[in-house]
């Protein structure tokens, strides 16, 4: 039975990747941070398609300990790896650090997975797949030689957002050269913006605004999860590696990139996790 790992798998998007996985007969582990909620949503989903083989397991991406703990639990209970859906993602309003001390949004959406996606790569084969949700706002992001640290007097959540996504595209980059001749893939989705909490600023006003302007460009959580459940289990498409995908397409980048950028965050990233690798 093939395997499928799943994070933020309580969220809109989630719940639709694990029903999709789950109506094709893959073992599924829904990621969530809120676990009460998670397996409301599990058993729901177990009724909806008949598959028993679906568990959460707690992680909270914002923590080393907790990714490690996740880890350990799925190493305890699965001898391989065929789909890993690094699908979470926030975007917070305000500032806030992990127990890393690392600004919240590249926490979760960057560093998180990066640490979760290594520490299960021996779990992976030949055949294994890899999509990571990125953003249309990845292309306004930026890589410095303190990527971790915070700085700024002025908190901006789009600037962190934005860089937390450009760095993923980056790992996912890395991860497709590093594994192609493993026969491991590593693709990313820009889903288009996606009816989920994601979008809410918490000002009544502004959310009110937003949804009425954004209605007519604003897609369901399953045409958003569509093109990432088409890269994870579509046979055409099971070689292509390193990619960039939009509504089932290949999307071409509009602007450069930085091969120095994306050195500089690996180097990093590797050195910010062996730094504290005790935790």
């Amino acid at each position: 039975m093939k395997v499928g790992i799943i994070t933020g798998a309580d969220g809109g998007m989630g719940q639709e990747l694990t029903r999709a996985l789950a109506k094709k007969e893959y073992a599924v582990v829904m990621g969530c941070r809120n676990i009460q909620k998670g397996n409301k949503i599990c058993e729901q989903i177990k009724r909806e398609t008949g598959w028993s083989s679906i568990e959460v397991i707690e992680i909270d991406l914002s923590s080393f300990a907790s990714i490690y703990r996740f880890v350990s639990q799925v190493y305890s209970k699965y001898r391989q790896l065929d789909v890993l859906l690094n699908n979470a993602g926030i975007l917070f309003h305000h500032l806030q650090m992990t127990k890393e001390n690392v600004e919240f949004t590249i926490g979760v959406n960057y560093l998180g997975h990066y640490l979760l996606t290594e520490r299960l790569f021996p779990l992976m084969s030949s055949g294994t797949r890899i999509v990571n949700t990125l953003s249309l706002l990845f292309r306004y992001g930026k890589i410095g030689t303190d990527f971790f640290s915070f700085k700024s007097s002025c908190f901006s959540r789009f600037r962190y957002y934005s860089n937390s996504k450009l760095a993923l595209y980056y790992a996912t980059l890395n991860w497709a050269e590093r594994w192609d001749k493993k026969g491991i893939t590593v693709n990313c989705v820009d889903p288009g913006i996606v009816n989920t909490k994601i979008l809410c600023s918490g000002n009544k006003v502004i959310d009110k605004l937003c949804d009425l302007l954004l209605r007519p460009f604003i897609r369901t959580s399953q045409q958003g999860a569509d093109t990432i459940i088409y890269l994870a289990t579509t046979d055409e498409i099971q070689h292509v590696t390193g990619q960039l995908f939009k509504d089932r397409k290949i999307k071409q980048l509009s602007f450069s990139l930085n091969n120095q950028q994306r050195k500089l965050l690996i180097q990093q990233t590797e050195d910010f996790i062996d730094k504290h690798k005790n935790y």
